[in-house]
């Protein structure tokens, strides 16, 4: 999974992608310097710690995210790397999910608070930058759809004016819905205001604990849209701690979860993502696949022979397997499942497929 962060210049985005993947970017970054951090972190998820622990494998992999970070957005900002293809907004439409991350806190100029309107500008931005990606594929197919009458090129260009027109009325493309076919008619364009969005109030730290209050903050720009708050300069200093030492810390600040979990726990959220494992001596790992996949599709993301010769799947729940002690027992109680094609792979199963080729 990839995530981009994105937000006016000013905002904490940097510091918060330096306690994400536990970096020492340098912030105060503005989008244009052709150059963009990147960072590649492990999910956390303690039934990968767990099963490896059961299992004592020669290999742990967990599943990974990697985190985007570009300057911030002003106006007509990104354009021209876009246009070259290399860093800025070009970066960003490669991303899965969108962070927008918005300033919570007074700045050293005293400029006052306004996350709803800072949303707004990023969002204008990012619809700009896909407009004139439309404008520019109407100029060559309009005539093209006209004159041949191919059906999927008329569609196409349909769609395209339907995304403009939405544009052009102060929307954006995420506010559209489109029949799975014409989804992906347009997946190509990887239009950056049609992509899953979680918003981020970056606070101060006298208001951590009051979520609630401060997220009202965002006004109906949030309606809709998945949103938490955090304090990125408490997060870095969160993620130069130790585990135990990191525990203590939460607590003492009140806080639950660190930003990284709730982040990712989002992310899955949004783009409808769940988790399977496959366990044995050589490895343990985790598999993110999106939810309502089949047994032969999950497979599949295991090696494409598993899907092409598919022949049933082994399937346990993971909490069931710890708790009894491993494979075998898992059998020998009876709750060991053997799936068939059709099967929906569940958040937390643990998988060994059957195959032939």
């Amino acid at each position: 999974m990839q995530i981009g962060l994105v937000g006016l210049p000013g905002c904490g985005k940097t510091t918060l992608f330096n306690a994400l993947v536990r970096a020492n970017a340098e912030t105060g970054g503005y989008a244009g310097q052709n150059a963009a951090n990147r960072g590649t972190i492990r999910v956390p998820d303690h039934r990968v710690n767990r099963l490896s622990s059961l299992f004592n494998p020669r290999k742990t992999t967990f599943a990974t995210v990697e985190y985007l970070d570009i300057g911030g957005i002003t106006s007509g900002s990104g354009r021209q790397e876009e246009q070259q293809g290399t860093g800025g907004l070009a970066d960003l439409r490669m991303m899965d999910v969108l962070v927008h991350v918005l300033r919570g806190f007074p700045d050293l100029a005293g400029t006052p608070v306004s996350p709803g309107a800072d949303f707004e500008s990023v969002e204008l931005e990012l619809a700009i930058a896909d407009l004139e990606i439309i404008e520019r594929r109407l100029a060559r197919l309009s005539k093209e759809a006209r004159s041949t009458k191919q059906p999927d090129l008329v569609r196409e260009w349909k769609l395209l004016e339907q995304c403009k027109e939405e544009i052009e009325g102060g929307g954006v493309i995420r506010n559209l819905e489109f029949a799975p076919e014409d989804e992906k008619r347009l997946r190509g364009y990887r239009f950056l205001s049609q992509k899953p969005v979680l918003l981020v109030l970056n606070v101060s730290e006298e208001d951590l604990g009051a979520e609630k209050r401060v997220l009202s903050e965002l006004g109906d720009c949030a309606e809709g849209l998945d949103a938490l708050a955090l304090c990125a300069k408490v997060e870095m200093e969160i993620a130069q701690l130790d585990e135990a030492d990191t525990v203590a810390f939460l607590d003492e600040l009140g806080i639950e979860e660190s930003a990284l979990s709730r982040m990712i726990a989002a992310s899955y959220r949004l783009l409808n993502l769940i988790s399977f494992f496959t366990v044995g001596e050589d490895e343990v790992k985790a598999w993110t696949v999106t939810r309502g996949v089949t047994a032969p599709d999950a497979a599949g993301e295991i090696h494409s022979d598993l899907k092409r010769g598919f022949i049933r799947a082994e399937t346990v729940e993971c909490q069931t397997i710890l708790e009894l002690g491993g494979w075998q027992a898992a059998k020998e109680k009876g709750v060991l499942r053997v799936e068939g094609k059709q099967y929906v792979v569940a958040d937390g199963d643990v998988i060994n497929v059957r195959f032939s080729v």
